[in-house]
This record gives C-alpha cells, structure tokens and sequence, in this order.
C-alpha cells in the first residue's frame, strides 16, 4: 500500500470515527443539559403549582384594585432603569477602554464600586441626604432665607423617578462590566478595516464598536431589569407599588401565598416577554469578529474640554453611586464602632466569603454548561429550556427560597419516614435549613447571570471554529476545555465577580434557608436595620463593601488581561 493511499484511508477512518463519537457526545451533553436546566427550574415550578391552589379571596381583590398600578409602575420602573444603565455603562465603559485621560486607570475599576453597595442602602441614604430635614434642604433654606416647603420647589426622592435612578445607580456595572469585557476583546483588525472603507474614528466606533457590542449590552440590562423586578427594599422604601411589593403584601399581610404566587408568575411572564422581544429584534443577526489577528488596542488620546467632559463623565456614577454614601455611612458609623460590636465579624465575613466563593464557582460551571450546551444543540427547545432555567433571578429571593423549601421538605419528610419505617429511626432535616440548600437557591438565583455573561462571550466565537476543530478530531469536552474556556475567559471572570458581589448582598433567600446560628454579613446589617439601629447598621454595611473592593479591583486587573494576543505592552495611540 503506498503511503498516499494509507493516508487517506487512516483520515477516512478518523473522520468517521471522529464524528461518531462527536455526535455521542453532543447527544450526552444534550441530555445531560435538559436534566440540569429540570433541576435549576424546580423552585419556578414548584410557584406555578402554588399558583394553581385556591385563593382566598385576595386576588380578586388585587385584580379589581391594584393590579393595573402594579403593571403601569413596573413597566415605567425597568424602562427607567434600562436607559439609565445603559447611559451610565456603556459610555463609561468605552471611554475607560479606548482613551486615555487623567485617571483613566484608577476610574476602570472604581466604575465597579456602586456595585458593592445595595440598591436599598442608596435609598436609605439619599433619602436622609435630600429630604425636608436632610442636609441638601437644610442649606438650602439657610442661604436663600426659605421656611417652609411652600416656598420652594424641590424634587421628591421618593418616588417613582428616585427609585430609577437608585436602582440605575447601584446596577449599571451589570452593563459596565459585560460592554467592557467586549470591548476588551474586539479587534483592532476590525476597526482599521471601517477606516479603510471610509469611516473616521467616530465613524467606526459608531458603526462598527458600538454595534459589536450589542449581545453584551443587552444581556447586562437584561441582568439589570431582573435584578429590578426583584427589588424589595428600594421599592417599598420609596412607596412604589410594583410586582414585588405587590407579592410580599399578599404573602406577609394577606397571608395569601396562592396570591403572591400568581403575581410572582405575572413578574416571570413579564421579564421573558421582553427578554424575548430584544432577542426577536437581532434574530437574523450575527455578532462575530472574522479574523483572528489581536494587538494592543489603540487608545485615543484626550485633551483639555474632551479629558475633562471623560473624567466627569466616568467620575459622576463613581461619586453618586459609592464615595458619597460611603462617606455618609462612615460617618455615621464612627460614632458607634467599638470592639464589642466587632466581636463577631471574623466569623460572619468567613460565612459570607465562602459562600459567596463557592456560589460564584457553581453558578460559573453551570453557566458554562448551559451556554455551551445551547451553542452544540441551538434547537429552538433547548434554548427554551436554558431560558427557563434562568429565569429565577427575576423571582425575589424569599419567593425563591420558598419554591425550594416546597420540594425540599417533601424530599426530607419521605426520606425520614422511610428511615422510620424500615431503620426504626428518623433522619431530620437533610436539606431544607442546610448550607446546601443556600448554595442551591443562590445557583436558581443567579445562574442567570453565569449563563448570560457565557453567552455573550460564546456568541462572539464564528461557528467555523467548530467545525474545523471536529475535523481535527476534538470531541465537545476538549473544545471546551482548549478553544472556547480561553477565549471567553474574561466573560468567565465577569460573571464570578457579578454572582461573588451578589452573593455578599443577598438577603431574603439567606434568612429563610440558614442553618441555625449562620450569619452573613448582610443579615447582621438587616437584623441591626429593623432593630432601627441605623449607625450599627452602617457598620456592617461598610464591612460589606470593604470585603468586595479587592476581588473587584483584582477581577478588574484580571479582565483587562485576557483580551486574545494580549502580550502586556502598552496600547498604541489612535491618530486622528
């Protein structure tokens, strides 16, 4: 036999081998994803039956009375917060990227700052800051002689407008973060082209960078406007009525959970209906850069009126959103710290460091699972199920971690009775009140956002990759693994950092499923907050942030550092 025909026989045996088991495993993994996505959807489904039981009059109540308001203000509420992430996001995002002006290093990663602070501690704060009695008012009279508010006019921070502009305040690095890391990986290649073809510098970013970047813009307001239709705390301070204070009246007042259930299936049918309206817009389109040729990203110099319109530009959210409350929150804290009041730190911030650990390391594995999961199977049922599976981040946590204390104890309450039966004793509680069952309900929680971040970066790489790396004999683990894993690593690394941050803040959830005697960070701020010990509060709450500023500056530095054919050097100038 002549080496040329023993050639092509061994390349036909290894490419019909090759994609034989390639189909197997692609079959495998495909069913191994529907069975997760089932597992993730179980606390969503156990809702829906709670929908389906009989009410006790509560919810004829809410739909002859209420129900429109909810509606009308939720709508207004997300459309605010979605304009107004994106406002602050993205140009804050393309800046800190492409230019160069004082401070540009230090503002990349301080843009992530509001993050570290909840949505309901800005409310709290802003409104003791600008109400009748606060200091902004209180000036304000001194100087121009005023007495009463009849003599004056200024806006009401508790309202509907205060609260889009809190939650946009304490949610834009959601679009920060994933138009950055987008950013960070398009290609120079791409944008010389557009010059080239006639486009000048704006006229490439315009048409080109700005366009590239909306898959990534998209899923952070979309994680943004769930976080929004699960807030509690900002809402209900400010005296919005929307559907999550609607859910928590008919379960903590009217005691009617089949009511809150059908209003919490409202809210999911709500927030999938404009997740899939955005996706319908861009269906016949395709986001992917068509060469594989990186350097160091060009930057565009600014001076004088420009640098100085950049640095306020990226400097106001920075200021609004993190410096000026945690000033408030340190001075308020100061006057009550003491050793005492410390005496349990070490052991909450440990609770709240692992979990937050070991929460974003799950949701991160099983986000990877299901993007690369919906890209080897992009069938419409597939993708449906993965969208199904992350629609818990749209449920607030306390409905959330009732969904899974449904299946739980009746998994708990057979197990045990089974024990009894055949072993002759009990088993108790192995699930429901665990840490385990935390983990689980911050993974329904925030899979969305592993999955959206994943996503985002997946759709970026051509499909041809694919394909070419079938041919050459890589079974769908592998790619994975050698091809897909570094490419999107930045993506990986944002949605740690995003699940890491929330986690630390997470409440509801955190104190209904709690083993006894657990506390976190955030659960001791809350339990001083309704004991209305609001300087001890402010103690914890600055605890939280200090723990969450180091991993955001150093997953910042690490974002910055996985662009493809990154090589450490020093970006290029961009002429003009």
């Amino acid at each position: 036999m002549s080496a040329q025909q023993f050639t092509i026989d061994t390349a036909g045996r290894g490419r019909g081998g090759t994609l034989s088991r390639s189909a197997r495993a692609s079959r495998f993994w495909t069913t191994g994803l529907g069975l997760l996505c089932l597992l993730l959807a179980l606390p969503v489904i156990a809702v829906v039956w709670m929908a389906m039981a009989e009410s006790d009059g509560a919810w004829t109540h809410l739909l002859d009375t209420v129900l429109a308001g909810y509606f009308k203000n939720t709508v207004l509420l997300m459309a605010g917060v979605a304009i107004g992430t994106t406002l602050l996001g993205v140009p804050t995002a393309w800046l800190v990227t492409n230019c160069r002006f004082p401070g540009v290093r230090v503002m990349e990663w301080a843009l992530l700052l509001p993050f570290a602070m909840p949505a309901y501690i800005l409310a709290f704060l802003y409104t003791d800051i600008l109400e009748f009695a606060g200091p902004v008012q209180g000036a304000l009279r001194e100087v121009f002689g005023w007495q009463s508010p009849r003599d004056y006019w200024f806006p009401q921070i508790r309202s509907l407008p205060g609260a889009v502009i809190v939650l946009s305040l304490a949610l834009y690095p959601y679009v920060y973060l994933l138009a950055r890391a987008s950013l960070i990986a398009q290609s120079v290649c791409v944008l010389e082209a557009s010059r080239t073809l006639g486009c000048g510098v704006w006229g490439s970013v315009f048409q080109v960078a700005l366009p590239l970047l909306r898959p990534a813009v998209a899923v952070g307001v979309a994680l943004a406007l769930m976080e929004t239709a699960a807030d509690f705390g900002t809402v209900s301070f400010f005296a919005v009525n929307v559907f999550t204070t609607g859910i928590y009246k008919a379960w903590l007042i009217m005691y009617d959970v089949p009511a809150a259930a059908r209003l919490a299936c409202m809210l999911l049918v709500f927030v999938l209906g404009l997740i899939l309206i955005e996706r319908w817009s861009r269906r016949r389109l395709r986001y992917q850069h068509t060469t594989g040729r990186y350097r160091s990203l060009a930057t565009l110099p600014l001076r004088g009126g420009a640098a100085g319109l950049a640095v306020v530009c990226c400097a106001a959210p920075i200021v609004l959103g993190f410096l000026l409350p945690a000033t408030v929150l340190l001075v308020n804290a100061l006057g009550v710290i003491d050793t005492d009041l410390l005496a349990g730190f070490w052991g909450d911030a440990a609770t709240s460091l692992g979990l937050g650990a070991a929460a974003a390391a799950l949701v991160v594995v099983v986000g990877v699972i299901l993007a690369y999961g919906v890209r080897l199977d992009g069938s419409a049922p597939v993708r449906a199920l993965a969208r199904f599976a992350s629609l818990g981040y749209a449920l607030p946590g306390s409905v959330i971690a009732i969904g899974i204390l449904i299946p739980f104890g009746a998994l708990d309450n057979f197990v045990d009775g089974l024990a009894r039966e055949n072993l002759g004793f009990g088993t108790g509680l192995i699930l429901s009140g665990t840490v385990a069952a935390m983990l689980f309900a911050y993974l329904v929680r925030f899979v969305a956002v592993g999955y959206g971040a994943v996503e985002a970066g997946l759709a970026r790489i051509p499909q041809s990759i694919d394909g070419a790396a079938r041919l050459l004999g890589e079974r769908p683990v592998s790619m994975l693994c050698h091809i897909h894993a570094p490419i999107v690593s930045g993506s990986i690394l944002t949605a740690g950092l995003l699940v890491f941050v929330e986690v630390m803040k997470e409440l509801p959830a955190s104190i209904i499923l709690r083993p006894f005697g657990v506390n976190t960070l955030a659960i001791r701020a809350y339990e001083y907050a309704i004991d209305e010990q609001y300087d001890e509060a402010s103690v914890w709450a600055l605890l939280i942030v200090a723990t969450v500023i180091l991993p955001v500056i150093g997953l910042s530095a690490a974002i910055r550092r996985t662009r493809p054919g990154a090589s450490g050097q020093t970006g290029e100038t961009l002429r003009l």
